[in-house]
């Protein structure tokens, strides 16, 4: 059996993004670093920057396991970047919230991220990157469409 073009096209590109996705992980870790953080911790504490949540809706927001983000979130915990608090809409699972600690990471990364951000998007066409967004987000939301 053959791929179509339009099946050949797709493979190519998830080849690709498995690459980039590679390389922004081996990244992420290199931004991090000087604040004890890694892609991970830092994907957490993005997930819960504008608010509070537990650690399943963190998991389905992340695209990640329950398990891989409860022990992320245990870790920060124990270095004093996330706290638990009571979920008034579920006793047993706990709400996992930004200390004054992680806040004052999480912004600092985002102050790193912004320079590295804006530095990569300068070679690049807004229109371009605006166009690859979109391209994700349908084959994103087809892939999730398909798994129901």
């Amino acid at each position: 059996m053959s791929h179509t073009d339009a099946g050949a096209a797709f493979t190519d590109l998830v080849l690709e993004v498995f690459r980039l996705n590679g390389l922004l992980l081996d990244e992420g870790d290199r931004l991090t670093a000087d604040l004890g953080l890694t892609s991970s911790r830092w994907q957490v504490l993005g997930a819960i920057g504008d608010r509070p949540l537990p650690v399943p809706y963190i998991a389905r927001d992340m695209g990640l396991t329950r398990q891989g983000v409860q022990k992320m979130v245990n870790i920060l915990k124990s270095e004093g970047l996330v706290a638990f608090q009571d979920n008034p809409h579920h006793k047993a699972s706990k709400l996992v919230a930004l200390t004054a600690e992680g806040r004052k990471r999480l912004s600092a990364i985002g102050d790193i991220q912004t320079d590295w951000a804006n530095g990569i998007a300068a070679e690049h066409a807004v229109d371009g990157l605006r166009h690859a967004l979109r391209v994700i987000c349908d084959l994103r939301s087809t892939i999730e469409r398909k798994r129901s």
